[in-house]
């Protein structure tokens, strides 16, 4: 294995050394484990969201068996960046009394979730997982928060990502690399890094991730959870630190597709604010998920099963000889439109760049050494004409990609073509001191290969987990349609873990569990 410099490892850990700290003022070892309970931290968000409606539990009772979990496992999966544990409590005493009075505000009621460290929360620092940002605190929260606030949800905290959320694996961060529950010594994938770490490990009920390039649904697939990327603009982005802010989403993380569902029923409506939100009137989407799928009728587009490794293959295969028979069939001919030519699209829309220029000029040593790099590409390279002509671009996409559906209904691929690299080649990989295979040039170990063009595209696309290595990794299924379809996607999905288990299998985390070494120091 490549091994880094000593200065490497100081510079990719960042503030890791001392994320410990964080935790300090929340119950340690043994009074910790008494909180952490696993009946109550086990279950999905609509099993703890009937709880709380039977009254079975209380919204206190919920944080604090959370917040116990987060104290014994969280030091080995380094899913959150900032515990609000106070806040949390708080909430929770309030919800408490309403429940007390029969008075509920919805499903997420007394719920305790977690967010994206790049989602504004007032009074509460919000990073993006950079040492740029490390002393940020907003002043209002974002309007996703505030919504969520309103409908009763609970904020535990704010989770790790790839800084500036510039990344598929996760591992780039001021805070160091969030483990991936089902194996400590990889990757999460990203850029919601801890959003996917913390569902997996109970950490939290469930998650709000952000999706550029498949930020949502790469680390929900290599940690084994349900991920949604809605159509663009159906969730509000204000207030949420942009990565390419043409390409931007805002959508849940959760246990089940159910869970999904019941997120994003509290998460849609027009933001006016927001230059990029859509007018779309409300769905019930539980019920949606519900609806019948026999008729439904998949694409398999071929170009998205390419360079397989042989074990996604292989779990992709059975998957969807499953879904041929709760459907109408799958065809291969399912053409979606090309992407624009060239790698630099991402760079010739300007967004990233336009963002971070004033940064990067006042303090470009505090971005982490991989995401200097891709800055210092992407403010000097692409022009004013460039971005024009790819705004331009993008625009006759999204309004022309639904022709791809006249046939079919959704396209159902793999969400990742590979499995995920060591934190260690990951971070040798970014840092550019791991020789390539031959085979790299064809498995690119990001996972952004198919999640990247649904951006793109603005179409909503979900992930779910189909089957696992033989080494007990996670393996994801992915499944898009038109504008809006949000229902019919999450209804092929239900009706998939409705005739599966592979949702219910979960990692095995223990107390006291040893994470390996981050990177091989010299």
């Amino acid at each position: 294995m490549a091994k880094l410099s000593r200065r490497d490892f100081t510079a990719l850990c960042g503030g890791a050394l001392a994320a410990g700290g964080l935790m300090a003022s929340w119950p340690l070892g043994a009074e910790a484990e008494a909180m952490a309970d696993d009946k109550l931290t086990t279950m999905t968000l609509s099993e703890a969201s009937a709880a709380i409606r039977n009254r079975s539990v209380t919204p206190t009772q919920l944080t604090k068996a959370v917040l116990g979990r987060i104290a014994v496992y969280d030091p080995k999966l380094n899913s959150y960046i900032t515990v609000m544990g106070r806040e949390a409590l708080k909430q929770a005493a309030q919800l408490d009394e309403e429940q007390k009075a029969g008075k509920f505000r919805g499903p997420l009621h007394g719920i305790p979730i977690a967010l994206k460290d790049n989602i504004d929360t007032a009074g509460t620092r919000t990073t993006a997982a950079s040492g740029v940002f490390q002393k940020r605190i907003p002043t209002e929260d974002a309007t996703i928060v505030r919504k969520l606030k309103a409908s009763g949800a609970i904020i535990l905290g704010k989770l790790n990502l790839h800084e500036f959320a510039l990344g598929c694996t996760g591992d780039v961060s001021y805070f160091g690399p969030t483990r991936n529950p089902w194996a400590l010594d990889r990757v999460t994938g990203g850029s919601s890094a801890g959003s996917g770490a913390a569902v997996a490990g109970d950490l939290c009920f469930a998650a709000l991730g952000t999706d550029t390039g498949g930020s949502i649904r790469v680390p929900s697939s290599w940690c084994g959870i349900a991920g949604l990327k809605p159509t663009t603009g159906l969730v509000s982005i204000r207030g949420i630190i942009p990565c390419a802010a043409s390409l931007d989403h805002c959508g849940p993380m959760a246990r089940s597709v159910e869970d999904v569902a019941l997120m994003l029923g509290e998460m849609t409506g027009y933001d006016n604010l927001d230059i990029f939100s859509v007018q779309h009137g409300p769905e019930d989407y539980t019920k949606a998920m519900k609806q019948p799928v026999s008729s439904f009728k998949l694409g398999a587009p071929a170009e998205f099963y390419d360079h397989m490794e042989p074990e996604v293959a292989a779990a992709i295969a059975a998957a969807c000889e499953v879904l041929s028979k709760l459907t109408a069939g799958i065809t291969s001919h399912a053409p979606l439109p090309d992407m624009p030519e060239g790698n630099n699209f991402f760079m010739q829309l300007g967004d990233t760049a336009s963002y971070h220029e004033p940064l990067f000029k006042g303090a470009p040593t505090a971005y982490m050494p991989p995401t200097r790099m891709q800055l210092e590409r992407m403010i000097q390279g692409g022009s004013a004409v460039d971005s024009a002509r790819a705004h331009d671009e993008l625009a006759l996409i999204r309004r022309t990609v639904d022709a791809a559906f006249t046939d079919i209904d959704l396209v159902v691929m793999p969400t990742i073509r590979n499995l995920p690299p060591t934190i260690n080649d990951s971070l040798a990989a970014e840092m550019g001191t791991k020789k390539p295979r031959v085979y790299d040039f064809f498995a690119a170990p990001s996972g952004c290969t198919n999640t990247a063009p649904f951006d793109v595209y603005g179409l909503p696309a979900l992930t779910i987990p189909c089957g696992f290595s033989t080494s007990g990794l996670p393996i994801g299924l992915m499944i898009a349609g038109p504008h809006f379809a949000e229902g019919k996607v999450l209804a092929l999905g239900y009706a998939y873990q409705q005739a599966t288990d592979w949702h219910k299998r979960k990692p095995t985390l223990t107390p006291d569990m040893v994470p390996p070494s981050i990177v091989e120091a010299s």
